[in-house]
């Protein structure tokens, strides 16, 4: 099989676009590690980040499953049940048996972890408000569908 040069230089092209975009998806990832880290903070100078991710999963969803949660947000169930652990121990969590089944837990946020939350997610959307403050509609329209496009799953 003989492949042409213009055959060549498409696949050099479409590798360093691949390129790219991984290194600006790099960039993005440690952005965006740096945010989640300052939003933990703001809900409690000791939360890491996973804490203040499990209560965006609630806040977003309502009560669940604990072993829901940790699927959804792909971390092993101890270290999860560790971090519900201090958030109950903050008072921002509430975690109680299903009455459907006692051997699953079920989470919420408590009223306090959904101020909180707010209150961080807040500043953290002002932030991402100031870095797209200058793109257009229809730039922040391309973008989400591109995001979109690249989250489905086949």
């Amino acid at each position: 099989m003989t492949t042409s040069a213009a055959g060549d230089a498409d696949s050099i092209t479409f590798e360093s676009a691949v390129l790219e975009v991984e290194r600006e998806f790099s960039m993005m990832l440690a952005a965006a590690r740096g945010t989640f880290k300052d939003a933990a903070a703001a809900v409690h100078p000791g939360l890491q980040p996973l804490g203040f991710t499990v209560l965006m999963t609630l806040y977003r969803g309502g009560e669940c499953p604990q072993g829901s949660v940790a699927e959804a947000l792909q971390v092993d169930k101890a270290l999860l049940s560790r971090t519900v652990s201090q958030l109950e121990t903050l008072g921002l969590v509430v975690r109680r048996a299903n009455p459907a089944d006692g051997r699953v837990q079920l989470l919420n946020l408590t009223p306090e972890g959904r101020v909180r939350y707010e209150n961080a997610h807040s500043a953290k959307r002002a932030l991402l408000r100031d870095r797209l403050g200058s793109w257009t509609s229809s730039e922040l329209q391309n973008l989400t569908d591109l995001l979109k496009k690249l989250n489905e799953r086949n």
